[in-house]
């Protein structure tokens, strides 16, 4: 059984939805899941909590779920959270080497802590602190320095910062439930954790994750994070778009896009249409895959062309031989991957978790999951992680509202030519 020393519960707060899991590693090295849950997020506009309270009630009901799932007590929880104001800086520093003349872990924390604390402008704090290199006696070394012999050590660090209120407003919601805020980590050093492989990272790779409020973007490459950047805008404006361009309610927009959208207009059924029900006295609505596809595709080639604008500014287009990885709600589209590709001449491919787990488990292998188990992965992997405990008897805790995931409604498995109904009868009622 696992101790509580080493169980792990971590949260993901994005746009569209929060996912909290919670899970150990095994004797067998591989991650177990204890629990996990989700729910359409709230409070939280393009990655960053704004309202507390409608962020408490969620973050209160994915916790109880997670509870309930292994009996256990959560207590404390590490956060990935996200935001607009992300930013890369690049901490260039050196030190003396000690009297022996041999680099030792001192050396190498002592230039760590001077990269954190690098001045930044008011409000904002370092997050992360990644060497990007490190050079004894003007030398460059291939990996760790520690136990080389030289008399200077230089290192270059990629720091990665957000304005703090980002974790203070998280900070403040946790507080409302009686649980304290661990790590914070993220949300683009999360992702990567989860999606991309070590050899993609070192051959020179793009992570896209199209959240719904945001699109961030993470570079690596030669093993290590080279830059980030954040694109204003993600999944919501696509249905936003599908709203607008169709005339119809955003609820059914956003199931026009989950069930039948697909990235290219061109690949789309022209006489496949989608019945819209009429409601209040309204004509139903028809519309085609195709004009679907089109709307989706004049967004998505603007999200595209944006994160390649943010590729060739960064300096690494030239680098990238593993191409462009997509994770995010948004990437379940239909041939993204070939938009993809023709906009930009890079390859593509979708990202899926790649942590290791203990058994197999299709839903926490969706996209959904895709940050909140990378940042189980790190957390689990920090030695003196452990902030879960399990009891026989659990607690009376705070009772929340919160509006599960599972509210979707189901995608039929099949679409025959002719006018095809989506909604059940309770859409034909104005929220």
């Amino acid at each position: 059984m696992a101790s509580k020393q080493n169980i792990v519960a971590v949260v993901d707060i994005g746009s569209s939805k929060v996912a909290a899991v919670a899970g150990f590693i095994n004797e067998s090295r591989r991650i177990e899941i204890l629990g996990y849950a989700k729910a359409l997020s709230k409070g939280v506009n393009r990655g960053v909590v704004l309202n507390i309270e409608e962020a408490v009630e969620v973050l209160n009901e994915v916790i109880n779920q997670v509870e309930k799932q292994f009996d256990g007590e959560i207590g404390q929880v590490d956060v990935a959270i996200s935001g607009q104001y992300i930013s890369t800086h690049l901490y260039k520093g050196y030190r003396y080497i000690t009297d022996d003349g041999i680099v030792s872990s001192e050396d190498v924390e002592g230039l760590s802590n001077e990269a954190l604390r690098y001045p930044l402008n008011p409000g904002y704090k370092i997050f992360h602190a990644f060497p990007h290199y490190y050079m004894v006696d003007d030398e460059p070394v291939i990996s760790s320095p520690i136990g080389m012999a030289g008399k200077k050590l230089d290192a270059v660090y990629n720091l990665l910062a957000a304005p703090v209120a980002y974790q203070n407003n998280v900070e403040k919601v946790l507080n409302k439930i009686n649980v304290s805020l661990g790590k914070t980590i993220l949300t683009p050093v999360a992702t990567a954790e989860a999606v991309l492989t070590d050899d993609e990272k070192e051959a020179g790779v793009v992570l896209v994750d199209i959240g719904g409020g945001i699109t961030n973007m993470a570079i690596y490459c030669d093993g290590v994070l080279c830059h980030t950047a954040v694109i204003p805008f993600g999944g919501n404006v696509i249905t936003k778009d599908i709203k607008e361009g169709c005339s119809i309610l955003p609820r059914w927009a956003e199931q026009l896009k989950v069930q039948y959208g697909q990235a290219m207009g061109d690949f789309a059924e022209e006489e496949k249409v989608v019945t819209i029900p009429g409601y209040n006295g309204w004509e139903p609505k028809e519309i085609s895959f195709k004009s679907l596809a089109y709307i989706i595709q004049a967004r998505l080639e603007e999200i595209v062309d944006s994160c390649l604008f943010q590729i060739e500014k960064s300096g690494y287009l030239d680098k990238l031989n593993a191409g462009i990885v997509f994770t995010g709600g948004s990437a379940k589209l239909a041939n993204l991957v070939q938009l993809v590709r023709y906009r930009t001449g890079l390859d593509a491919r979708i990202g899926f978790p790649i942590v290791g787990l203990n058994s197999k488990n299709q839903e926490l292998e969706s996209l959904d999951y895709c940050t909140a188990l990378g940042l189980l992965k790190l957390s689990l992997e920090d030695e003196d992680s452990g902030n879960v405990e399990r009891r026989k008897k659990k607690k009376e805790k705070k009772q929340s509202g919160g509006l599960l995931w599972n509210r979707v409604s189901k995608v039929k498995d099949s679409v025959t030519q002719g006018i095809i109904g989506i909604f059940d009868e309770s859409d034909l009622e104005m929220r």
